[in-house]
């Protein structure tokens, strides 16, 4: 397909594609998220449907409605998918959050998926890390690369904005998407992650979404919620009726604090601490 883009990312672009044929069959680990759907629209491009798996984890961290939307954009784009479900809950190592929580959920996630290629005939299982994640405090990696698992985005060095460019150029409904995490991302490392708080997350985020905050996060601290939005959306946020409303309706959750963090939302402010 051509695209009307840079020369920079045209590059890339085909660079991934080169990457993608010399691997001939994959599998690719699918969230439904920005990169991860850029990767799976370009596997079924350059490889075809019947050379691409695309394969969504199932996890009490992982929402019903990004679950959903990742069963849809997967039809969408006339992939084969199957679901798999994840028992990271039945790792203590997990459960009991430490700071590298995420290499023990990758590593369950990831070594499921490598033992189906393996099955299946598949020659590797694909991730959809890309460049700007190489600098940030992310043990999934780790486990990745243990299992041999491949970041074809990373590797052809395209980064997020680049990505977001690409998939407006194909049509993809999730180029402006906002960036998303695990819901156990909410919660402080040290605290163990149960799953009445990942229902609570879940359920308040819902809420804030479905008033309008399309990135959101609440993160649990016990009985207190941190809300970030983005600092452009706080003054709204703090309307005295809207206010009043998501007080109520988290304190309805369970939490007797509800606060507004006024950094507003970034990346991985959990790790802050680290």
């Amino acid at each position: 397909m051509t695209l009307t883009l840079n020369e920079t990312i045209q590059g890339k672009y085909e660079r991934l594609q080169t990457s993608l044929r010399e691997l001939e069959r994959v599998v690719v680990a699918f969230s439904g998220g920005v990169d991860s759907t850029l990767l799976l629209r370009a596997a079924l491009e350059t490889l075809g449907a019947d050379a691409v798996l695309a394969v969504i984890g199932e996890s009490d961290s992982y929402p019903a409605r990004e679950m959903a939307e990742a069963k849809r954009l997967a039809e969408e784009m006339g992939a084969r998918y199957t679901v798999i479900e994840s028992e990271e809950m039945t790792d203590a190592r997990f459960v009991a959050n430490p700071s590298d929580r995420c290499y023990y959920c990758k590593s369950d996630l990831f070594g499921r998926l490598v033992k189906l290629a393996g099955q299946e005939g598949y020659a590797a299982v694909l991730d959809g890390n890309n460049a700007d994640d190489a600098g940030d405090w992310r043990p999934g990696q780790r486990a990745g690369r243990e299992l041999g698992v491949r970041s074809p985005l990373l590797e052809t060095g395209l980064t997020k904005a680049e990505i977001r460019e690409l998939s407006r150029a194909f049509g993809l409904s999730t180029w402006d998407k906002p960036s998303y995490a695990c819901l156990a991302s909410r919660i402080p490392y040290g605290t163990a992650i149960t799953r009445d708080a990942l229902e609570t997350i879940e359920t308040a985020e819902d809420f804030l979404r479905n008033l309008g905050f399309a990135q959101v996060r609440v993160r649990h601290h016990e009985k207190v919620a941190r809300i970030e939005v983005p600092a452009a959306e706080i003054a709204h946020l703090l309307d005295p009726i809207l206010r009043a409303r998501i007080a109520a309706r988290l304190r309805e959750l369970g939490y007797q604090y509800v606060t507004l963090d006024l950094e507003g939302y970034r990346t991985g402010s959990m790790n802050e601490v680290l």
